[in-house]
């Protein structure tokens, strides 16, 4: 069964609109003698002070504004040397404050003498509508500017919009003109009417080449007004312009702030948008936003929950708009260093924060549409429960994941050891990560089972090396020879980025059964030590050649026959058991 409430407004509505529509029918055969009358009005007001005394009076109100908007004009321009830097906003105050002090000169003026009811009405009617056309010349100048569009096209539609504001103040003035020389108001309405017309030319000649549909939709508009439609009216001109000014203001915005800050302002310039056409249509239907908050029934309630629920969603997405292009800025901007690990965490952040923005709007929507959610967060208290307790190695694996990446143990392309497992990262997975062993085989982990990590590929690696020489070799000849090599290969363009520290000689490791073990090292990024270090054995390997060094190598030496061969026997046997070994 409908709300009685709703029924009466309905019922309502329909009364009016007949008899808005049957009190035009009865005013239009009279409308000749209305018009008559008022002229006869207006004939014997302009006799009683003249006609030149009127026009003598408005011209000096308005020459007297121009000297005040001049003066403050001549305070405020830019210096010759500055003028290139200075910004539309400096500009759009400058044009602004110019026009208060032509009001304050010409209407604050006026008004500090006393006039005639009349005179002092239609006198303030031509400067309120002076004024107003000359402040809808400013506003748009500076709109157009934030638009991306070119010069053609900004004075098309500028041209466009100063006629439109000039024609609805003309018919705004002939209006008010009318009503207070006492004519009737159906009459009066049909005057307003045919002047209307003269809007929907302006319009549908604008709008025509664009976009034919929208020129027919604003003759259905201009009908709505007509018949008396208010609600119709603005619900029809709100759907006819909100689209196109949503895409103007983050189009200007953009244009105009450019980067996150154009993105920003143009997403809470629509959210406002949005908001006023709410408001806008709640008043033109004649719904009171502070009765519907008090009210109880259905559909007041219902209402009223709509509009809070469009506030939330408006606010969440601006939330959503603000982190989500504050994280692909991150993203943008991270260097080398941090760059895996950021495309690994943001994303992540990223997801979870849209999950929980979704979850509040829905619940939150649904609080104030009057549906008691206490329920639901217990319902899904308990599902979450059950879910837990079933998906217990799924969450350690999760919770693992994040301390991992927490504390930036791994990230993809570098070579970790865990346990039994080692191998280059190719992935990072929901729940497991991959490693790419050096022979190719892939193993697939969980998170819960990787343990204590080694991470062969952060930062520096210290490749240490050691090679066997004879005991004759001059030692200190051998370290200058090692030396000169590493300094050859810091030099070398193929190896000189990722040598830190080059190659040089320690020392004496130990004395062995038949070498002495020389040791080595050099410092080098992550995973380029093994390239390195097999052309420094190349190097080394000619350059003691060259020196005269000799490699240790086992020796046997055969004195003759009897013990001397069963010695060289027992040699033999025990050179042949450590190559065994």
């Amino acid at each position: 069964m409908a709300d009685p409430s709703a029924a009466q407004y309905l019922e309502g509505r329909v009364d009016a609109l007949r008899e808005h529509l049957a009190s035009l029918a009865a005013a239009a055969p009279a409308l000749p003698q209305e018009l008559a009358r008022v002229s006869d009005d207006i004939a014997r007001e302009v006799g009683a002070r003249g006609t030149g005394t009127l026009l003598l009076l408005i011209a000096g109100f308005v020459g007297l504004g121009y000297i005040l908007e001049t003066a403050l004009r001549y305070a405020t321009a830019p210096q010759a040397a500055g003028a290139a830097r200075w910004k539309r906003w400096k500009v759009f105050l400058r044009e602004a404050g110019a026009l208060a002090a032509f009001t304050l000169g010409s209407a604050a003026a006026f008004l500090a003498f006393e006039w005639p009811p009349r005179t002092r009405g239609a006198v303030m009617a031509v400067l309120t509508a002076f004024i107003c056309v000359r402040a809808a010349i400013i506003v748009s100048r500076a709109v157009l500017r934030t638009l991306p569009m070119d010069e053609h096209a900004g004075r098309f539609w500028h041209a466009r919009v100063v006629l439109f504001a000039a024609w609805l103040a003309l018919g705004w003035m002939i209006a008010e003109r009318l009503r207070a020389l006492g004519m009737s108001e159906p009459a009066r309405l049909l005057i307003v009417y045919a002047l209307g017309l003269g809007l929907l030319a302006i319009g549908m000649e604008a709008l025509w080449r664009r976009s034919p549909a929208a020129a027919l939709a604003l003759v259905l508009v201009w009908a709505l007004w007509v018949i008396g439609a208010r609600g119709f009216f603005w619900l029809a001109l709100v759907a006819l312009a909100l689209p196109p000014l949503l895409r103007l203001a983050q189009a200007g915005t953009d244009h105009t702030l450019g980067g996150l800050g154009g993105v920003i302002a143009g997403r809470a310039l629509r959210a406002l948008l949005i908001v006023g056409a709410a408001l806008l249509l709640a008043a033109a239907f004649g719904l009171d936003v502070d009765t519907l908050a008090g009210s109880e029934s259905f559909w007041p309630r219902l209402l009223r929950g709509a509009l809070n629920a469009l506030v939330i969603v408006l606010v969440a997405d601006l939330i959503w708009l603000v982190c989500a292009s504050l994280i692909d800025r991150k993203l943008a901007s991270a260097d080398d260093a941090n760059r895996a690990r950021l495309q690994t965490l943001l994303p992540i952040l990223r997801a979870t924060l849209g999950a929980t923005l979704v979850v509040m709007v829905v619940l939150m929507s649904l609080s104030a549409l009057g549906v008691q959610v206490g329920p639901l967060l217990a319902s899904a208290g308990v599902v979450g429960i059950a879910i837990g307790f079933g998906a217990q190695q799924l969450v350690r694996d999760l919770f693992a994941k994040f301390s991992y990446l927490l504390d930036d143990a791994f990230r993809v392309g570098e070579y970790i050891e865990s346990g039994n497992y080692k191998g280059t990262v190719e992935r990072l997975g929901g729940r497991s990560v991959q490693l790419r062993h050096h022979r190719g085989p892939i193993f697939t982990i969980p998170y819960g089972q990787l343990g204590a990590i080694k991470n062969s590929s952060r930062d520096w690696v210290i490749d240490k090396m050691t090679i066997g020489v004879a005991y004759d070799t001059d030692l200190d000849k051998a370290k200058k020879i090692i030396k000169k090599i590493g300094q050859e290969l810091a030099e070398n363009e193929e190896f000189a980025p990722q040598i830190l520290e080059p190659l040089k000689m320690q020392g004496v490791e130990q004395f062995g059964d038949y070498a002495i073990q020389l040791r080595m090292k050099m410092k080098t990024r992550p995973n380029q030590q093994f390239t390195i270090r097999r052309r420094a054995y190349a190097m080394i390997k000619k350059a003691f050649a060259e020196n005269g060094i000799r490699f240790a190598q086992p020796t046997v030496q055969v004195a003759g026959g009897g013990e001397a061969s069963a010695a060289a026997a027992v040699a033999r046997q025990a050179l042949e058991m450590k190559k065994v070994s």
